[in-house]
Protein backbone atom coordinates (compact mmCIF):
# COMPACT_ATOMS: atom_id res chain seq x y z
CA UNK A 1 0.00 0.00 0.00
CA UNK A 2 3.04 2.29 0.41
CA UNK A 3 6.02 2.78 -1.89
CA UNK A 4 9.42 3.80 -0.52
CA UNK A 5 11.57 5.59 -3.09
CA UNK A 6 15.30 5.92 -2.34
CA UNK A 7 16.95 8.95 -3.92
CA UNK A 8 20.75 9.02 -3.85
CA UNK A 9 21.29 12.51 -5.24
CA UNK A 10 23.21 11.11 -8.21
CA UNK A 11 22.28 8.47 -10.80
CA UNK A 12 19.09 7.62 -8.92
CA UNK A 13 18.36 11.11 -7.71
CA UNK A 14 15.07 11.75 -9.52
CA UNK A 15 11.73 10.02 -9.98
CA UNK A 16 8.42 10.96 -11.58
CA UNK A 17 5.40 10.59 -9.32
CA UNK A 18 1.66 11.05 -9.60
CA UNK A 19 0.68 14.50 -8.42
CA UNK A 20 -0.55 14.26 -4.83
CA UNK A 21 1.05 10.85 -4.28
CA UNK A 22 3.60 11.93 -1.66
CA UNK A 23 2.56 11.17 1.93
CA UNK A 24 5.94 11.68 3.66
CA UNK A 25 9.64 12.17 2.96
CA UNK A 26 12.94 12.58 4.74
CA UNK A 27 16.18 14.20 3.60
CA UNK A 28 16.87 16.92 1.07
CA UNK A 29 14.16 16.36 -1.55
CA UNK A 30 12.74 18.94 -3.93
CA UNK A 31 9.34 18.56 -5.56
CA UNK A 32 8.62 20.28 -8.86
CA UNK A 33 5.41 20.26 -10.85
CA UNK A 34 5.85 19.01 -14.38
CA UNK A 35 6.42 21.87 -16.80
CA UNK A 36 6.34 22.58 -20.52
CA UNK A 37 10.14 22.62 -20.82
CA UNK A 38 10.45 19.05 -19.52
CA UNK A 39 7.69 17.41 -21.48
CA UNK A 40 7.59 19.40 -24.70
CA UNK A 41 4.69 21.36 -26.13
CA UNK A 42 2.99 18.29 -27.65
CA UNK A 43 2.77 16.44 -24.35
CA UNK A 44 1.78 19.64 -22.56
CA UNK A 45 -1.17 20.25 -24.88
CA UNK A 46 -2.34 16.65 -24.57
CA UNK A 47 -2.03 16.84 -20.79
CA UNK A 48 -4.09 20.02 -20.70
CA UNK A 49 -6.82 18.25 -22.63
CA UNK A 50 -6.77 15.06 -20.55
CA UNK A 51 -6.99 16.85 -17.20
CA UNK A 52 -5.55 16.45 -13.73
CA UNK A 53 -5.02 12.70 -13.84
CA UNK A 54 -2.08 12.93 -16.27
CA UNK A 55 -0.08 15.49 -14.29
CA UNK A 56 3.20 14.43 -12.74
CA UNK A 57 5.52 15.72 -10.03
CA UNK A 58 9.31 15.43 -10.19
CA UNK A 59 10.97 14.45 -6.88
CA UNK A 60 14.74 14.92 -6.84
CA UNK A 61 17.54 15.09 -4.33
CA UNK A 62 18.80 12.78 -1.62
CA UNK A 63 16.54 11.01 0.85
CA UNK A 64 13.49 8.81 1.02
CA UNK A 65 10.04 9.58 -0.39
CA UNK A 66 6.92 7.64 0.59
CA UNK A 67 4.11 7.41 -1.95
CA UNK A 68 0.57 6.07 -1.82
CA UNK A 69 -2.66 6.35 -3.81
CA UNK A 70 -5.89 6.16 -1.79
CA UNK A 71 -4.86 2.86 -0.24
CA UNK A 72 -4.49 1.05 -3.56
CA UNK A 73 -2.39 -2.10 -3.72
CA UNK A 74 0.93 -1.27 -5.38
CA UNK A 75 2.77 -3.40 -7.91
CA UNK A 76 6.26 -2.72 -9.27
CA UNK A 77 7.03 -3.66 -12.87
CA UNK A 78 10.59 -3.93 -14.16
CA UNK A 79 11.01 -2.89 -17.77
CA UNK A 80 14.04 -4.07 -19.70
CA UNK A 81 13.99 -2.28 -23.00
CA UNK A 82 10.26 -2.77 -23.42
CA UNK A 83 7.11 -0.75 -22.78
CA UNK A 84 3.91 -0.75 -20.76
CA UNK A 85 0.77 1.32 -21.23
CA UNK A 86 -0.93 2.33 -17.96
CA UNK A 87 -4.26 3.96 -17.27
CA UNK A 88 -3.26 7.49 -16.27
CA UNK A 89 -5.29 7.22 -13.07
CA UNK A 90 -3.39 4.10 -11.95
CA UNK A 91 0.22 5.20 -12.61
CA UNK A 92 1.90 6.12 -9.30
CA UNK A 93 5.61 6.50 -10.12
CA UNK A 94 8.39 5.59 -12.54
CA UNK A 95 12.14 6.04 -12.75
CA UNK A 96 13.58 8.98 -14.67
CA UNK A 97 15.54 6.56 -16.89
CA UNK A 98 12.24 5.75 -18.61
CA UNK A 99 10.65 7.83 -21.35
CA UNK A 100 6.92 8.45 -21.41
CA UNK A 101 4.14 9.81 -23.57
CA UNK A 102 0.45 10.48 -23.03
CA UNK A 103 -1.73 8.38 -25.31
CA UNK A 104 -5.30 9.52 -25.87
CA UNK A 105 -7.99 7.04 -26.82
CA UNK A 106 -10.48 9.38 -28.42
CA UNK A 107 -12.97 6.64 -29.29
CA UNK A 108 -13.57 6.01 -25.60
CA UNK A 109 -13.29 9.56 -24.27
CA UNK A 110 -17.04 10.13 -24.08
CA UNK A 111 -17.81 6.61 -22.89
CA UNK A 112 -15.62 5.59 -19.95
CA UNK A 113 -13.34 7.27 -17.44
CA UNK A 114 -10.45 4.90 -18.06
CA UNK A 115 -10.48 5.35 -21.81
CA UNK A 116 -9.67 9.04 -21.99
CA UNK A 117 -5.93 8.89 -21.55
CA UNK A 118 -3.16 6.41 -20.88
CA UNK A 119 0.55 6.82 -20.32
CA UNK A 120 3.04 4.80 -22.32
CA UNK A 121 6.26 4.23 -20.35
CA UNK A 122 9.24 2.78 -22.21
CA UNK A 123 12.87 1.82 -21.66
CA UNK A 124 14.73 0.21 -18.78
CA UNK A 125 13.70 0.89 -15.20
CA UNK A 126 10.97 0.46 -12.60
CA UNK A 127 7.31 1.46 -12.86
CA UNK A 128 4.81 1.41 -9.97
CA UNK A 129 1.09 0.98 -10.64
CA UNK A 130 -1.80 0.99 -8.18
CA UNK A 131 -4.88 -1.20 -8.25
CA UNK A 132 -8.01 -1.50 -6.17
CA UNK A 133 -7.49 -4.91 -4.51
CA UNK A 134 -5.45 -7.72 -6.11
CA UNK A 135 -4.84 -7.35 -9.86
CA UNK A 136 -5.27 -10.15 -12.38
CA UNK A 137 -2.88 -10.55 -15.31
CA UNK A 138 -4.29 -12.20 -18.43
CA UNK A 139 -2.07 -13.55 -21.20
CA UNK A 140 -2.90 -12.50 -24.75
CA UNK A 141 -1.99 -15.14 -27.32
CA UNK A 142 -2.65 -15.61 -31.05
CA UNK A 143 -6.16 -16.90 -31.55
CA UNK A 144 -7.13 -16.10 -27.94
CA UNK A 145 -8.69 -12.64 -27.88
CA UNK A 146 -9.19 -11.09 -24.43
CA UNK A 147 -12.06 -8.67 -23.77
CA UNK A 148 -12.01 -6.36 -20.73
CA UNK A 149 -14.17 -3.72 -19.09
CA UNK A 150 -12.45 -0.38 -19.85
CA UNK A 151 -13.23 0.91 -16.33
CA UNK A 152 -11.43 -2.07 -14.79
CA UNK A 153 -8.46 -2.18 -17.20
CA UNK A 154 -5.23 -1.00 -15.56
CA UNK A 155 -2.33 -1.71 -17.92
CA UNK A 156 -1.12 -3.76 -20.87
CA UNK A 157 2.13 -4.62 -22.60
CA UNK A 158 3.30 -1.92 -24.95
CA UNK A 159 3.28 -4.07 -28.06
CA UNK A 160 -0.48 -4.62 -27.91
CA UNK A 161 -2.86 -2.40 -29.86
CA UNK A 162 -6.28 -2.65 -28.19
CA UNK A 163 -9.46 -2.22 -30.12
CA UNK A 164 -13.03 -1.68 -28.95
CA UNK A 165 -16.15 -3.75 -29.23
CA UNK A 166 -19.78 -2.76 -28.75
CA UNK A 167 -22.14 -5.50 -27.62
CA UNK A 168 -25.67 -4.32 -26.91
CA UNK A 169 -26.67 -7.79 -25.66
CA UNK A 170 -24.26 -7.37 -22.73
CA UNK A 171 -25.54 -3.97 -21.74
CA UNK A 172 -27.70 -5.19 -18.89
CA UNK A 173 -25.23 -7.82 -17.66
CA UNK A 174 -21.74 -6.29 -17.69
CA UNK A 175 -20.58 -3.15 -15.97
CA UNK A 176 -22.32 -0.48 -13.93
CA UNK A 177 -21.47 2.75 -15.75
CA UNK A 178 -22.42 4.53 -18.96
CA UNK A 179 -20.02 2.35 -20.96
CA UNK A 180 -21.35 -1.04 -19.90
CA UNK A 181 -21.85 -2.20 -23.50
CA UNK A 182 -18.28 -1.34 -24.55
CA UNK A 183 -15.31 -3.63 -24.10
CA UNK A 184 -11.62 -3.29 -24.86
CA UNK A 185 -10.39 -6.00 -27.21
CA UNK A 186 -6.84 -7.38 -27.02
CA UNK A 187 -6.04 -9.50 -30.04
CA UNK A 188 -2.97 -11.76 -30.03
CA UNK A 189 -2.75 -11.79 -33.82
CA UNK A 190 -0.25 -9.69 -35.76
CA UNK A 191 -2.62 -6.74 -36.21
CA UNK A 192 -3.19 -6.51 -32.47
CA UNK A 193 0.48 -6.68 -31.53
CA UNK A 194 1.01 -10.41 -30.97
CA UNK A 195 1.69 -12.11 -27.66
CA UNK A 196 1.34 -9.92 -24.57
CA UNK A 197 -0.61 -9.37 -21.36
CA UNK A 198 -3.27 -7.14 -19.86
CA UNK A 199 -3.87 -6.28 -16.18
CA UNK A 200 -7.37 -5.82 -14.78
CA UNK A 201 -8.62 -5.01 -11.29
CA UNK A 202 -11.77 -6.20 -9.48
CA UNK A 203 -13.10 -2.66 -9.41
CA UNK A 204 -14.57 -0.18 -11.87
CA UNK A 205 -13.31 3.37 -11.66
CA UNK A 206 -16.18 5.75 -12.38
CA UNK A 207 -15.80 9.12 -14.17
CA UNK A 208 -16.38 10.88 -10.83
CA UNK A 209 -13.56 8.98 -9.12
CA UNK A 210 -11.18 9.44 -12.02
CA UNK A 211 -11.59 13.19 -12.06
CA UNK A 212 -11.39 13.75 -8.30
Amino acid sequence: RMLEVNLDGASHGMVWTKMGGMVAYRGQVKFTRQGVMEEGLGKFLKRQFTGEGAKLTKAEGQGKVYLADTGKKLTILQLQGDAVVVNGEDLLAFESSLSYDVKMMKKMAAVVSGGLFNVRVEGTGLVCIGTHHDPLTLRVRPGETVFTDPNATVAWSGNLNPGFKTDVSLKTFVGRGSGESFQMQFDGNAGGGGVGWVVVQPYEESPLQASS
